[in-house]
């Protein structure tokens, strides 16, 4: 969990890049920042430190309501008014459809495909990042909403739902039309997940299995 940060490392986040998240200040500073998860040294020289998605959301905070999303990470539908991917069967899902959303979305996306790019050793923004396998459901809807797909409404109409599973660093997609099913496998895929369609036992429902692709 990050901690709250000091009076001087708040005004460090305050002074951060609004684009990309870059930080400056001493190295004392910088490294507190890391130590309460608020920041992260990129591994690639020159090794600059970048706000994390809890810094970002600080810095945020304290610009008020109108602020933008953070670039690099949408965040769960509980933190207040910050930018959140649709996962299908929010009351909003059909509500909320016009350019300021769609904004927000392809926003979001190159945020998180900067995120990739900041966080991989080797600059690659073809395979999701760590947040994102910390964050699954999130990061599957994001790549989803994106692309266009249309997520279901709260009465489980025709739209994607993105759904946790058991499985380790995997979630399901639900969609019943079967080409728009296949059509959120492409996506997926194109985004750097593995996706493979499977049928419910019980149900018969056909739904893909989905996983961030490692290499």
């Amino acid at each position: 969990m990050a901690l709250s940060p000091t009076a001087a490392q708040r005004r460090v986040i305050d002074a951060a890049d609004p684009a990309t998240g870059r930080l400056r200040g001493t190295p004392a500073q910088l490294a507190a920042l890391v130590k309460r998860g608020l920041a992260f040294r990129h591994p690639r020289p020159p090794h600059d430190h970048f706000l994390t998605p809890a810094g970002h959301r600080i810095r945020e905070a304290a610009d008020g309501p109108e602020a933008a999303a953070p670039p690099e990470a949408p965040a769960a539908p509980d933190t207040g008014g910050v930018f959140a991917a649709r996962v299908g069967g929010e009351e909003a899902a059909r509500g909320d459809t016009g350019p300021a959303r769609l904004r927000e979305v392809r926003g979001a996306w190159q945020g998180l495909l900067e995120l990739r790019r900041m966080t991989h050793p080797d600059g690659s923004t073809d395979r999701p990042c760590a947040w994102e396998r910390s964050h699954l459901v999130r990061a599957a809807a994001l790549a989803l909403e994106a692309a266009g797909h249309r997520p279901a409404g709260p009465g489980g109409d025709d739209g994607y739902r993105v759904r946790a599973t058991p499985q380790p660093e995997a979630v399901a997609v639900y969609e019943p039309d079967g080409d728009a099913l296949r059509a959120c496998a492409a996506t997926l895929e194109r985004a750097g997940w593995q996706a493979g369609e499977h049928t419910e036992p019980r149900t018969r429902a056909r739904y893909l299995l989905a996983s961030p692709r490692k290499v």
